[in-house]
């Protein structure tokens, strides 16, 4: 027969207040978009590639497009490093992150890479924070409400015209690039 509330030592009833006042907050409507995104521990990184060089044919259609180079790995990886040297990498990173949410599948793992990206990238003050106008900040904060794929994609789309307009250019005229297609 149960003696009631009365009989569970002390410790037990203050850990089922704990309990209950977390359930509480939980329950309660959130202030901001990204508070609905519970943090988990990310996997360890994996080991990156052994990169093969092009040949200068290969290197020489990077001209073509940012696409072409971002579609290459190598190409990424000299863009990267370009970038870096120019101190502005935090604009690819945004835009790999984005393509590595794209291919997520679990709404768990969704909502721990927005939160990531969101802090990381969008959010004023951020680490890595990239050059994004106030309305593009605006939709992203609200897209974070329900995800999807989609969730990044105009701010996505603002990088990478950023990167297209500014970067790709002065890659391709940069010794990095000279040195591939010679």
């Amino acid at each position: 027969m149960c003696k009631g509330l009365a009989a569970l030592p002390q410790t037990c009833l203050e850990r089922a207040k704990e309990i209950k006042t977390k359930l509480g907050t939980l329950l309660q409507k959130p202030e901001n978009a990204i508070d609905l995104i519970i943090p988990y521990p990310e996997k360890p990184e994996k080991k990156p590639e052994k990169l093969q060089k092009p040949t200068p044919e290969e290197a020489a259609q990077w001209r073509e497009s940012l696409d072409r180079v971002l579609n290459n790995s190598y190409g990424l990886a000299t863009f990267r490093s370009f970038l870096r040297s120019e101190f502005s990498d935090e604009n690819i990173e945004f835009w790999e992150a984005c393509e590595d949410f794209k291919k997520t599948k679990t709404p768990l793992k969704m909502a721990t890479k927005a939160k990531k990206i969101y802090e990381d990238f969008i959010q004023t003050g951020g680490p890595k924070e990239v050059n994004i106008d106030h309305f593009t900040k605006d939709v992203t904060l609200r897209n974070l409400v329900e995800l999807s794929p989609a969730t990044f994609d105009l701010a996505q789309s603002r990088i990478y015209t950023l990167m297209e307009k500014d970067s790709f250019g002065r890659f391709i005229r940069s010794e990095q690039y000279q040195e591939l297609i010679k």
